[in-house]
């Protein structure tokens, strides 16, 4: 692996954990506590993404002169990716309501939360959140284990680490299937900017979908997903 790609991931693991600093530092100056998190983030992810960017200007010059690729077909992959990502969603929440797991993530009720209170905090999540990620677990540790490995390895890999990182290890198996989609249109495309650009656009849904559904509405959804299951099971 490049030195540079191991500066991108210490990069990202001290922008993970700042919050160490962060926290108090904010709390000095007055910052109610449940507001850190989100006032971190709007500071803290925007000086990561530059920095990020910055390491890797080398590849995304590489990148840009290499690049066979028109718009119209990246468009069109970042749309299919679109729905690819969501059906491989879908199917793993499926598997994990049939063994007992409850929908629904603490994560993104939190991040929703948050993004209510400030608005610039949709910026974060939904498109300097995917861009990061997208670099650090494709483009990095999937693409460097994909050079000495075959697809399926080096995409579990990847994906359970992207998983993992997420804190809901009651959801690891949906983390990881959406994390092989991406790994998937990233080989298919050889551009990073495909799963970048779908990584966003299914970002920018589930923030769109969670700030319009009401909490009634996602019951009487969720009777209808329990009642097809035992349509389902039952033949």
């Amino acid at each position: 692996m490049p030195r540079r790609y191991w500066y991108v991931i210490l990069t990202y693991a001290i922008g993970q954990l700042s919050g160490i600093i962060g926290g108090p530092l904010l709390r000095s100056f007055g910052v109610p506590r449940e507001d850190i998190p989100g006032i971190w983030s709007i500071i803290i992810f925007p000086i990561m993404t530059i920095i990020v960017l910055r390491l890797l200007k080398t590849d995304m010059q590489t990148a840009r002169n290499q690049r066979s690729f028109q718009a119209g077909r990246i468009i069109l992959w970042v749309i299919g990716g679109f729905f690819f990502v969501l059906f491989a969603n879908y199917l793993a929440a499926y598997i994990e309501m049939a063994v007992g797991i409850q929908p629904g993530s603490e994560n993104t009720a939190d991040l929703v939360n948050i993004a209510e209170s400030f608005p610039l905090f949709l910026i974060v999540t939904a498109i300097l959140a995917p861009i990061l990620e997208e670099v650090i677990f494709r483009k990095v540790i999937f693409g460097s284990i994909y050079q000495k490995y075959n697809f399926f390895i080096a995409a579990i890999i990847s994906a359970l680490i992207f998983g993992i990182l997420h804190g809901e290890p009651e959801h690891l198996l949906i983390y990881t299937s959406v994390g092989m989609v991406f790994a998937f249109l990233y080989v298919k495309t050889k551009t990073i900017l495909v799963p970048i650009l779908t990584h966003i656009s299914i970002n920018t849904f589930v923030f769109i979908i969670n700030f319009l559904v009401t909490e009634e509405d996602l019951e009487r959804y969720q009777k209808q997903l329990e009642e097809l299951q035992t349509i389902l099971i039952g033949g």
